[in-house]
């Protein structure tokens, strides 16, 4: 079935007379009605070895919610955030969004672009950290869709990842802070401030830079909203059984929280997911929620960081560092800026046993 693309422009028309000539929106996609729901995880697993009875598990916490992920409206409200600031400061660019597993499909857009007359672009990745599924696999993902157009397709590089840089430090502190500011004031020094991040496999994990990343990330984000402790934690585990994954879970780390002190209030930041999505909805928002409840812990989530002004200002820096002739690379922290290009040997997947995404 045909389906148009939702595709949004600048009010400028494409030119050429900056090196790059179009913005690419890229991320993981969602779907919308419950009739999307298996058809997008069936995209999520293809090449995996997942049973359907995992997969219909997994689309029961969708149809829970009407069968709609949060995770496009986040991005159409992205997008329309990101093509004020390009009318209003610049660079001309078209802007243009395509999904790894749900419509728009990067394909088609990329196909559409093509079309258009664009020449190169850069896309933004909804990831800040250095992982397989985060980071190479986006980059393979693009590489395919090109490929499905042939000749015609736009070169199209990826912006660095920004985990380090202030917009992103900025924009989750203010989300952290305005979480704790749900908390009775004379509670809230002694609230406990949990950040979360999708686990990965072990094996997987130690081909990229995504533990060290985090670490960083969260060390900024406390101090840029003055809190001196905080844990990070992961979610979302997936995959066979006997392979060990990034642990604490969040579950099994508030369990440890409420045995070892008493814990009246906690905010649980989701670092690692820069989108509103299903994962945060059902496993913070739900399971998360349900374990706090029948420990008597007062818990708050703060939002990802989606739309929020700093990190629209941001792409946009980002995308500047790109066309001018002597950019400022800005980034926080030790760890400095990332490499626009990462290497070749970098956030490698266990091809030998490659984890199930749901």
């Amino acid at each position: 079935m045909s389906r148009s693309l939702p595709i949004h422009h600048s009010s400028f028309s494409i030119h050429h007379s900056l090196p790059y000539d179009a913005f690419l929106l890229v991320s993981f996609g969602g779907p919308e009605k419950p009739e999307d729901v298996v058809p997008f995880l069936e995209n999520v697993v293809r090449g995996k070895a997942v049973s359907r009875e995992r997969l219909v598990e997994v689309a029961q916490r969708y149809y829970r919610f009407g069968g709609v992920s949060p995770i496009n409206e986040q991005n159409r409200a992205l997008l329309r955030a990101l093509v004020a600031e390009l009318n209003a400061r610049g660079p001309q660019l078209a802007v243009y969004w395509g999904n790894r597993n749900w419509h728009p499909l990067l394909p088609d857009t990329v196909q559409q672009m093509a079309d258009d007359g664009v020449r190169r672009a850069l896309a933004f990745v909804t990831s800040a950290f250095g992982s397989y599924s985060g980071c190479r696999q986006y980059l393979e993902d693009i590489q395919r869709a090109r490929e499905s157009v042939g000749p015609q397709a736009p070169q199209i590089d990826k912006i660095r990842l920004f985990y380090n840089h202030p917009g992103f430090i900025e924009a989750m502190g203010a989300q952290v802070l305005v979480a704790l500011g749900q908390i009775a004031m004379e509670r809230r020094p002694a609230a406990r401030l949990v950040y979360t991040a999708h686990s990965i496999p072990m094996d997987m994990a130690q081909c990229c830079p995504y533990q060290q990343q985090l670490l960083e990330a969260c060390r900024l984000v406390s101090e840029w909203v003055g809190r001196a402790e905080w844990d990070l934690v992961y979610q979302s585990r997936s995959g066979y059984p006997g392979q060990p994954w990034l642990e604490p879970d969040v579950k099994d780390h508030l369990r440890r929280l409420h045995e070892t002190g008493p814990v009246r209030d906690a905010v649980l930041a989701p670092i690692g997911f820069l989108c509103e999505q299903m994962e945060l909805v059902f496993d913070l928002d739900v399971e998360a929620a349900g374990v706090c409840d029948s420990l008597g812990i007062h818990i708050v989530r703060a939002a990802a960081v989606g739309a929020h002004p700093r990190l629209v200002t941001m792409i946009r820096e980002l995308t500047l560092e790109r066309i001018e002739e002597h950019p400022t690379r800005l980034a926080v922290g030790t760890l400095g800026p990332s490499p626009d290009t990462c290497p070749s040997d970098c956030c490698v997947r266990d091809v030998a046993r490659p984890p199930s995404a749901v």
